[in-house]
């Protein structure tokens, strides 16, 4: 798959991940297809990077990985007794009492928080799999975009685990409780079509017309204007965790906003 950023300099190259900006787009590539994009914490303290280092320019963030997969979850050699060099094993984890694994977890997470910003748009643009850490960095993100040859699945439980870099949270709201317990538990594929009917993606598309699906995706979000898109997503995180009379409330704070905004007399 063509990286539709290649002919930028990157403002952030390594362990794994790319950023490039192009004016309001911004472009986060996953760089080891060999190893299908696997997952370690240099890649996710470098992601956790590439969220601090957006400029106030950029509107849209697509998220992308070369190769045949978008990320095929955590580099195996974590599961491996010696774990990765300079890097805590599982054994190391547990041995901590719980503000330490607590520390620990919260500090991987950071890769995984960023994308829901309000003041951006996160788009992931999914291929093939998409496994554990691979499935929760694509629900990190507000808008999936999958190719047709997508296969999302969460082994953690498989593993003796849970899934524990932010995942839960979007899987409930986006497919619902009963579903989202049922591929967790079971480690499942789930396919493209189920996808798109299920919530957890936009649309369907070959692979050969992903980067492209996702770049419209983005230049219809960049058509809004600015202001109004980052105070509608903010209402929109905001609904479930509100009352309908809360949100009501939102609603006319936000377009009272809004509408002085427009007026020239906003603050």
């Amino acid at each position: 798959m063509a990286s539709p950023d290649q002919d930028l300099a990157p403002v952030l190259d390594k362990d794994g991940v790319r950023l490039t900006v192009d004016d309001a787009l911004a472009t986060v590539t996953l760089t080891n297809p060999a190893k299908r994009n696997a997952q370690s914490p240099a890649l996710w303290r470098a992601l956790a990077e590439a969220g601090r280092a957006l400029p106030g320019s950029v509107r849209v963030v697509v998220l992308r990985g070369e190769g045949k997969s978008f990320s095929a979850g955590l580099d195996r050699q974590m599961f491996t007794p010696e774990g990765i060099e300079g890097e805590p094993t599982f054994i190391d984890l547990a041995r901590r009492d719980d503000a330490g694994v607590d520390e620990a977890i919260a500090a991987y997470q950071e890769a995984f928080t960023w994308w829901r910003r309000n003041d951006i748009v996160s788009i992931a643009a999914v291929q093939g799999h998409a496994i554990g850490a691979g499935f929760q960095l694509a629900l990190a993100c507000d808008l999936r975009v999958v190719a047709d040859d997508v296969q999302f699945a969460m082994r953690e439980t498989s593993l003796g685990l849970v899934p524990d870099l932010t995942g839960t949270h979007p899987l409930v709201g986006l497919v619902g409780y009963a579903r989202a317990l049922e591929i967790c538990v079971t480690g499942r594929f789930v396919h493209a079509e189920e996808a798109v009917v299920s919530g957890l993606a936009s649309v369907s598309v070959p692979a050969a017309e992903l980067d492209g699906a996702a770049g419209d995706l983005a230049a219809a979000v960049l058509a809004a204007p600015r202001d109004a898109v980052v105070e509608t997503k903010a209402l929109l995180r905001g609904a479930t965790g509100r009352s309908f009379d809360e949100q009501r409330v939102a609603e006319r704070a936000a377009q009272a906003r809004r509408l002085r905004d427009l007026a020239g007399i906003g603050d």
